[in-house]
């Protein structure tokens, strides 16, 4: 895998940990590929919720937003979260 921003290896770990799916890599197609099906998704976005403090509206669920980490990345940093911050200096804030 390329080298990931703090942002990037946090939603990789999100997939690992508490989804128990693995990554290709970061502009893999997580639909195509079958990592997320249907109640994948819906538990990606309360993952994402949670874990960045993001709301996610009825309009946000537009499959491009989170066909890859980079699309899923891209759209939290729209959302005001930091690109930069690795989760424990988060945490600390």
């Amino acid at each position: 895998m390329p080298e990931t921003t703090p942002l990037q290896h946090r939603i990789v770990n999100l997939f690992s940990t508490a989804l128990n799916r693995n990554v290709p890599s970061l502009d893999s197609d997580l639909f195509d590929l079958g990592v997320i099906d249907s109640l994948g998704f819906v538990q990606l976005v309360l993952l994402l919720e949670q874990e960045f403090g993001v709301t996610t509206s009825v309009d946000d669920m537009d499959v491009e937003n989170f066909k890859s980490i980079t699309h899923i990345a891209s759209f939290l940093v729209a959302r005001g979260v930091d690109a930069d911050v690795p989760a424990s200096a988060r945490s600390a804030v």
